[in-house]
């Protein structure tokens, strides 16, 4: 499901999906004097992460509903303190950028297969522009503070000679769901034989109890650093880039960029 979600969130919503308190000093805040979201401080989305999680907070879902997926194309907000000087110039790195987010609910027993077919989806939309690629699955100390299991995709930059990251497809386990109450009830039991049915006939079937659900996330793709990687892995040795096939169609058939020439 496509949505279109605020670009503003509260402190509750970042904290939901574990922003926050960690990384408050890479997020831009609206100050208390100016605005303030449902009588909390407010702050710019660093991810399309944080709304399309937060949709359901607080909620009990049925495990017939899930997996629920979501989908939304929305700048990104980051202050970026931690980066010292590193990318700060070009569109490696910026302070707003336009960013594909995937967003899954699942259930304890497919969260794990849905990890993997939402990781799917972005190494798709890479190959369908065939740009070099290569999938990291990443140590434990390297994963995110909320996260359990995570891919990063690296797209091949020739300026460089080296792989960066274009994607990361986190699994956060009931993680943030804890912190924001989702839950689901699982599914009734059927039962067993025709034998068990008559003798608890009488008995109303209990429901069973509400369990955390899954969270999972991944961009699909960051839309500054795909566009640095098709410039570069196809750019011609005259200067000119040629559109990736996959994309005419949307630049009215033109299958090269020519280089403007200097008088």
């Amino acid at each position: 499901v496509e949505v279109s979600p605020p670009l503003v969130v509260s402190r509750t919503a970042l904290e939901g999906t574990s922003q926050l308190p960690k990384f408050e000093n890479d997020l831009f805040k609206i100050v208390p004097e100016s605005h303030t979201c449902n009588g909390q401080d407010a702050f710019l989305i660093p991810t399309a992460e944080v709304p399309l999680t937060n949709m359901h907070a607080g909620q009990i879902l049925e495990e017939d509903d899930l997996p629920i997926s979501y989908c939304a194309l929305t700048p990104c907000f980051r202050a970026e303190a931690g980066s010292y000087g590193r990318d700060t110039r070009g569109l490696i790195r910026t302070h707003q950028f336009y960013k594909v987010e995937l967003v899954k609910i699942a259930s304890a027993e497919t969260s794990d297969e849905e990890h993997h077919k939402l990781t799917r989806h972005a190494e798709e939309c890479l190959e369908g522009l065939e740009i070099p690629y290569r999938k990291m699955r990443l140590c434990s100390g390297d994963v995110g503070f909320s996260a359990q299991h995570c891919y990063d995709l690296e797209a091949w930059l020739p300026s460089t000679g080296e792989y960066r990251e274009i994607s990361s497809c986190s699994n956060t386990g009931d993680f943030q769901a804890r912190r924001m109450g989702l839950r689901y009830r699982p599914k009734v039991a059927e039962e067993e034989s025709d034998g068990d049915a008559k003798s608890k006939k009488n008995k109303k079937a209990k429901k069973p109890k509400p369990v955390f659900c899954h969270t999972i996330n991944g961009s699909g793709l960051a839309v500054g650093r795909t566009l640095v990687a098709v410039l570069e892995n196809y750019q011609t040795p005259e200067g000119d880039v040629v559109v990736p096939e996959v994309l005419r169609p949307y630049m009215g058939g033109l299958e090269i960029l020519k280089k403007v020439k200097k008088d």
